[in-house]
Parts: structure tokens; sequence; C-alpha cells
């Protein structure tokens, strides 16, 4: 699938539709492999403010269904940026790291807790949300690549399923996230894009209640956040290429 994704378009959506702190500037409107992207993760104290407080500007409601329902400790938020396109702690150099970099911005979740790269980071929890605005395709039914935007149909925000991890070599640190994808074969929209003969993928895509659940889950119960996104809630449309 495709490596590319646009970012929130104001800073005020990551309140809004996240209820963590807006950065104090944007990264870009668009991300590829190896370049900068915000990520959310769980974070503790003091650098991030409860789902559900007041900081958090959350309402009541939607804390109650963001918090995980096993604990009553708060759950902690951090806006988090890092490189699109994981890099495994046991990458032996920086410049190594750039190289596996653009194979690792999208994970399989089928994969992800036995392939090499991402098995200590998915058994380590280190899940993560990827905010973006859109996300992009390509339409091969006329034997041509079409790239295609694909967002929400009501144009909010979407939080995708992701892993981050941070490489450590001496002075230097990559922080680092990918974005995980489900099978799309069978989806009523997202089996149009790709390669003929490939298998169809998409972002998985979280429901909005499911944020905070998906970041605190326990291990054995994170897979069953991996499922694909109604195409009734998705609206594509083709885009000129720059």
């Amino acid at each position: 699938m495709s490596t590319q994704y646009e970012c929130l378009k104001s800073p005020d959506l990551y309140a809004e539709a996240f209820g963590i702190a807006a950065p104090e500037a944007l990264l870009g409107k668009e991300v590829w492999p190896r370049q900068l992207g915000f990520f959310i993760r769980k974070a503790a104290a003091p650098e991030a403010v409860p789902l559900g407080s007041p900081e958090s500007h959350l309402d009541n409601e939607q804390a109650e269904h963001s918090q995980p329902a096993s604990t009553a400790a708060p759950l902690l938020l951090q806006l988090a940026q890092g490189q699109f396109g994981l890099v495994p702690t046991w990458v032996k150099s920086a410049s190594d790291a750039k190289l596996r970099s653009t194979k690792l911005a999208v994970t399989r979740y089928e994969t992800m807790s036995t392939a090499t790269p991402t098995r200590e980071t998915w058994l380590r929890a280190q899940r993560c949300i990827i905010p973006m605005q859109a996300f992009f395709e390509d339409d091969w039914r006329s034997r041509r690549a079409v790239p295609t935007r694909i967002a929400r149909v009501d144009g909010k925000p979407m939080g995708v399923a992701g892993l981050w991890e941070c490489w450590k070599q001496g002075d230097e640190e990559i922080v680092s996230f990918t974005l995980l994808t489900v099978n799309a074969n069978s989806h009523a929209l997202m089996n149009r894009y790709g390669q003929n003969g490939n298998e169809k993928r998409m972002p998985a895509i979280l429901n909005e209640g499911a944020y905070g659940a998906w970041l605190s889950a326990p291990l054995e119960k994170a897979r069953e956040f991996m499922r694909a996104y109604p195409a009734q809630l998705l609206l594509a449309n083709p885009v000129q290429k720059k």
C-alpha cells in the first residue's frame, strides 16, 4: 500500500480529535518515509496530562470510553514526533537505519509479533496512534496509476494504529514509527487500489472510542483492534500528481 499520508490541517485538531495538547507548530502537510511525523503514545507524568482531565480537552463521556476498564489509573498521553519508518533497536548504525526505514514505514499486523524488525517492539507494547487527515493510494483499474486521496466522509481526522521505537547508539538517537495495515481484499472500497494480482491492504484505522483502549489493552487483546474500517465511512477522490 501507499506510504504517503496527509497530516492534520491545524494544531487545534489534535486537541479536538485526540484530546491532547496541540503542537506548537506543524511539521508539514504530508509525510513520506524518513520524514518526521507526529504520533501519540502512552507516557508517564509529568510529560503528559491524564486523558479526561480539563487540560486534555475531552469531556467526561469521551474519557469514560477512552480509559481502560480494567484499571482506575488515568491514561497519560504524549504527542511525540519521529521518523516515519521504524528503526529496530538492533540496527548497527544510523546509515543502516536510513536504509531499513523505508521498508518499515508500514507493517502487516499479521506478522508484527513474529517478524524480526517488530517483534520486540510489539512485545514491549510500544503501540501508538498516527493522526492523519487522509492517506493516498494508487488506483490501477485503468492500467495506469491514478493517485487517490482517501479520507473520512465527515472530514474528521483518522487515528491509525502503529508501533513506535527508539534507537540509540552513543549520542545518536532516532525515534521512529510504523503504521499497521490489515487485509482489504474484501473491502468494498479499498479492494480497488494497489497493483492487480497483489494482496490489497489498508491502514488499521481505529474507531474514535477505541483510542485509549488500543494504547492500554493487554497484549493478548490488542490484536482485536486490527479490523478494516467500514467502507461507507470513507471517501476516495482522485488527485493530480505534483
